[in-house]
């Protein structure tokens, strides 16, 4: 399974770290940047990238991981895609829940709230966590997908 995966400054070493325990894994990772520390970069560029390259992708059910330090601009720039279901997540339940109930596609984790130890346990749980498919969920899921604004 490919992963695509980016971060900004704040979660640049982060993302290094859970790349390589990914690969370790046998993910294929799929890094959509930054390649090196830029202190000045800004976290929506790669949002952008890691989705266009999910969408873009052959892969039946791609996923994606973004980084930065609250999480919260990540999950707010990935959400703007249609089909995209980001989740910003802190800790193992909201990682299991976010795709049981949710079939979220990009989780996004904060820097400055978890180390990398932690990053890697949610997401492992995150990747090995099956959508639920239950009715109530689907059908939230249908209305989020006919949202317009």
């Amino acid at each position: 399974m490919k992963v695509f995966i980016g971060a900004d400054h704040n979660g640049f070493e982060m993302k290094k770290q859970l790349a390589e325990f990914l690969k370790r894994s046998g993910y294929e990772i799929v890094d959509e940047g930054d390649k090196k520390l830029k202190p000045e970069d800004d976290f929506p560029q790669f949002a952008g990238r890691v989705v266009s390259a999910m969408l873009a992708s052959d892969e039946a059910d791609p996923k994606g991981i973004l980084i930065c330090g609250s999480g919260q601009g990540m999950v707010m720039a990935a959400n703007r895609y249609k089909g995209i279901r980001a989740s910003l997540v802190w800790d193992v339940e909201e990682a299991r829940l976010s795709r049981n109930d949710d079939n979220s596609n990009i989780l996004c984790l904060p820097s400055s709230l978890i180390d990398a130890r932690t990053a890697e346990v949610i997401t492992n749980v995150w990747l090995n966590t099956p959508f639920a498919a239950a009715p109530r969920f689907k059908r939230r899921l249908q209305q989020l997908d006919e949202l317009t604004s």
